[in-house]
């Protein structure tokens, strides 16, 4: 894979429309299950897959191994946690 491929992809984690997942219990599928947020997906909103902003943004692959393994494949991350970790800054030079 190219490197920008193993950064960032492209996809929509949310399989199938709602009313066919199974139902969460205790949790909120229109909030992001990493911060708590909207997750803003378009298909929670009853519009089609390919008009989601996960559709169209890259996905970082490092945010959806945050996501608990019951959750991948299941849940949406909101536009926010789905962007790149920022590289964490080292020990200031002496």
């Amino acid at each position: 894979m190219a490197g920008s491929q193993q950064a960032a992809y492209t996809a929509c984690t949310m399989p199938a429309p709602p009313d066919l997942l199974p139902q969460a219990t205790g949790s909120d599928a229109s909030r992001c299950p990493l911060c708590g947020q909207a997750n803003q997906c378009a298909i929670m909103a009853g519009l089609p897959a390919q008009d989601c902003w996960c559709m169209h943004t890259p996905v970082s692959r490092a945010a959806l191994q945050r996501l608990a393994p019951a959750q991948r494949g299941q849940r949406c991350i909101c536009p926010a946690c789905a962007r790149p970790l920022a590289p964490q800054a080292g020990p200031a030079p002496l």
